[in-house]
Parts: C-alpha cells; structure tokens; sequence
C-alpha cells in the first residue's frame, strides 16, 4: 500500500485554514494575525514625527495595545506598550536607556515596525 505525501497529508489543513479566513471579517482577521504576532512576539519599533522628524522612538517594543475601557469594554482612542526610549535616535540601546511605558492617540504620527537589525 502506497503511503500518502506530505503535501497530501497537509493540504486539507490548509484549505480549511484558508476558508476559515475567507469567512470572517476584516476585523477579526486583524485579531488572528495580532495573536500570531503576540504568540511569536516582534522586535518593534516605535516612531513619532513631529512633520517628517523623527522626535521620539521606542525600542524593543514587543506589542501595542489597544486600550479597552474598564467597565463598557469599548476600545479607546488611544494604545499603550512598553519599549526602551532611544533618547540619542542612533537605534541602538545604550546604557542608560531604560524600558518605559508609553500612551500615543490615534492622531499620533506614528509608525511601527519590525527592527531590520
């Protein structure tokens, strides 16, 4: 008798996965890939500009929450997370740079990424 591939063995798994994704919405499709990301964790950067100058930037960001009012639940107009304060710019931690909490609204200029180094 003939063992069935991999790639047999895997491609139902993945259809279902795909069908799954297709059937839900937009919003909860960004909720899966923010569990993902939770799961496998992110080494992130934060950046606020003031125009297009880089004023304040975070290292070693693992994730931004959305903030959830206590008693209603409903999401707030602002995130929160936790990064090391790069107060020279240079994208390296020196010593002396500390883990901070930080807040920034919704109409921050700000962009978040994935550290390339």
């Amino acid at each position: 008798m003939k063992k069935p591939s991999l790639s047999c063995l895997l491609l139902p798994g993945v259809l279902a996965g795909v069908l799954l994704l297709v059937g839900c919405t937009q919003e909860q499709q960004n909720k899966i890939s923010r569990d993902i990301q939770n799961w496998t964790g992110t080494n992130g950067v934060l950046e606020i500009y003031a125009g297009d100058k880089v004023v304040r930037r975070f290292l070693k960001v693992d994730k931004i929450s959305t903030a959830l009012g206590t008693g209603d639940g409903v999401p707030r107009a602002y995130r929160y997370g936790y990064g090391v304060l790069d107060e020279n710019l240079n994208m390296q931690v020196d010593p002396g740079e500390k883990k901070v909490y930080f807040e920034i609204s919704d109409y921050t200029n700000a962009v978040f990424f994935e550290n390339p180094h």
